[in-house]
């Protein structure tokens, strides 16, 4: 391999890529093929195939959902740093678990503020 040009290593990749491609292009083709195609008025029609509107789709949600998401994403976010730095945490040693120390406690403060703001209250 080593006498090999580098765009020749490429060659297994870009033969993966194809194959996905074609297996998604087939398997797109042969649900086109074999599904039923009997179209109806109330199928066509613009709003959630035929049902019908009972309301105005602009609803007002409540401010504490958008902070609920946005914490729920903060702490997807604390699992994606804490996995590689507990996998790793020998060899960072005691800077390491001080980092880390000081990146929880910044998320912390951040639940103690929505937690103070009203925003994490179940009704």
């Amino acid at each position: 391999m080593a006498g090999e040009s580098t765009p020749l290593n490429y060659v297994p990749i870009l033969f993966f890529v194809l194959i996905a491609i074609g297996f998604g292009a087939v398997s797109l083709l042969a649900g086109w093929v074999v599904r039923p195609n009997r179209p109806y008025r109330a199928k066509l029609a613009p709003h959630e195939s035929g049902s019908p509107l009972f309301s105005d789709a602009r609803v007002q949600f409540p401010m504490r959902y958008y902070i609920i998401a946005m914490l729920f994403v903060i702490f997807d976010i604390e699992f994606i740093f804490l996995f590689p730095w507990a996998v790793d945490f020998k060899r960072l040693g005691l800077l390491g678990l001080m980092e880390m120390v000081v990146f929880i406690l910044i998320l912390l403060v951040g639940f103690w503020y929505a937690w103070k703001k009203g925003a994490l209250e179940w009704d």
